[in-house]
């Protein structure tokens, strides 16, 4: 019998899919090595049932989205949790995800974790004027919990950051019926040990799904499409309402006279912090080579 439904767990080549309340465990066709596809979780699937609860995957259906590493599709928001207790977040991290979100058409969300430590203030002020929304939670007292709850009710959500931010913490949180294993701090290296070894979407009801993906590690842009230096400027979006008026149209709004982004810097409506990862970035995108690529 066919069935239409979400891959939720991919692990050592089988395939989870939940259709309504049923799961059924899969592999995949063979023809999928064959073509160079392969089913991600968050992929809408048919899957036919051999016996109760046991089948194969035969078709993909068409995705909104992907990303290579983690590999997930179909994602309607990447929540990117961030801390400046231990470990603190570099702010050039979170852009790098960010930035790919925008490449990739997913929106975006930046989640200031541990605020019964450090309320987050330097970050917040950071994205104040980006398109990305900014929430502040503690996954230890449960403040900020239901208003997160409520921004990503109903859609499938991937939460990525550096380790031991408290990614599985937030989703204990959220769902403490879960009880997802969770890695201590180092206060020596300021950084955790990765708990997640594997992407898998949690269902929290109503139709909210959450992806624990591992840390940066598995945050690759090796395995997306590139951006090159020419996108940068428009996946910056509070560059987006002085980029028009720059002295010249190829601004690269780096070195060049009268460019507008520049002087938003200097006057505090653009933030340094953003600004220097825009020109790190332009320069990591400068040293890409088309040909090799394209």
């Amino acid at each position: 019998m066919k069935k239409e439904g979400t891959i939720i767990r991919a692990l050592s080549g089988f395939y989870t899919v939940r259709s309504g309340e049923e799961t059924i465990v899969c592999r995949a066709r063979g023809r999928f090595r064959n073509d160079g596809s392969t089913p991600l979780v968050g992929d809408r699937v048919i899957a036919e049932e051999a016996q109760p609860g046991t089948g194969t995957v035969t078709e993909i259906l068409p995705r909104r989205n992907a990303f290579g590493r983690p590999a997930v599709a179909n994602v309607d928001l990447l929540v990117m949790i961030a801390s400046e207790a231990i470990p603190v977040t570099d702010p050039y991290l979170i852009d790098r995800v960010t930035i790919r979100c925008g490449k990739n058409g997913v929106r975006a969300m930046i989640l200031i974790n541990k605020t019964d430590l450090e309320p987050g203030d330097r970050l917040s002020e950071i994205y104040s004027t980006t398109e990305c929304p900014v929430y502040r939670v503690s996954a230890a007292t449960g403040e900020g919990i239901e208003d997160l709850r409520q921004a990503i009710a109903g859609k499938i959500c991937c939460f990525t950051g550096n380790s031991g931010v408290g990614k599985s913490s937030l989703l204990n949180a959220l769902h403490p019926a879960l009880s997802i294993p969770t890695g201590e701090v180092s206060r020596k290296l300021g950084r955790g040990r990765h708990t997640t070894r594997h992407v898998e979407l949690f269902d929290l009801g109503g139709g909210t799904f959450i992806a624990d993906t591992p840390g940066f590690a598995s945050f690759g842009d090796e395995a997306e499409e590139p951006i090159f230096p020419e996108e940068l400027p428009l996946l910056f979006s509070e560059f987006r309402e002085y980029r028009d008026t720059c002295r010249f149209d190829d601004c690269t709004h780096r070195k060049e006279p009268g460019c507008a982004v520049r002087q938003a810097v200097e006057d505090g409506a653009v933030h340094p912090s953003r600004y220097a990862s825009y020109l790190r970035m332009y320069e990591e995108a400068s040293q890409l080579n088309r040909w090799e690529i394209q």
